[in-house]
């Protein structure tokens, strides 16, 4: 296991405010001092609520991991795509549809953090299991929520 690296007890954070299928809620990245992303939090309009509860938990996770040196996109990329409600809308036309809160956090920070690398190319298609959006692989068709398994080939 590698040493942790710990963030200055002052730094710099950008904070975003969301929605997603109609939960509001922010995103604050705690930030080293070259601008890499250190720390995540993850608040709910509903503080005290079970959801609230679990993505404190995935902020402090997350934000071991990266203290850790692994790297954001490996997060991001296992992340991404994870289904549960809330679901649906989003106000962020970047990223206009969510399968969940976890799907739109970590696409968020993939975006921020990662230039959008993990973006799939869209196909317009979305996945008749669980409503994501597929992309095209290797003359198949795949949804892109790894949990799903969704797949579509010739």
């Amino acid at each position: 296991m590698s040493d942790r690296r710990r963030l200055p007890s002052t730094r710099n954070a950008l904070t975003h405010r969301f929605q997603v299928g109609g939960e509001e809620g922010y995103i604050t990245a705690g930030l080293y001092e070259e601008g890499g992303l250190g720390e995540l939090f993850i608040r709910v309009a509903k503080e005290g609520t079970t959801v609230g509860g679990l993505l404190d938990g995935i902020g402090i996770i997350t934000s071991l991991a990266l203290q850790h040196g692994v790297p954001l996109e490996h997060i991001t990329k296992k992340m991404r795509g994870m289904r549960f409600d809330p679901a649906g809308r989003t106000t962020n036309e970047d990223i206009p549809f969510a399968s969940s809160i976890l799907d739109y956090v970590f696409r968020w920070l993939d975006k921020q953090f990662n230039n959008g690398q993990l973006e799939l190319e869209s196909t317009g298609m979305i996945c008749p299991d669980c409503g994501s959006p597929a992309y095209e692989e290797e003359a198949c068709l795949k949804c892109t929520a790894a949990q799903c398994g969704w797949t579509r080939c010739g």
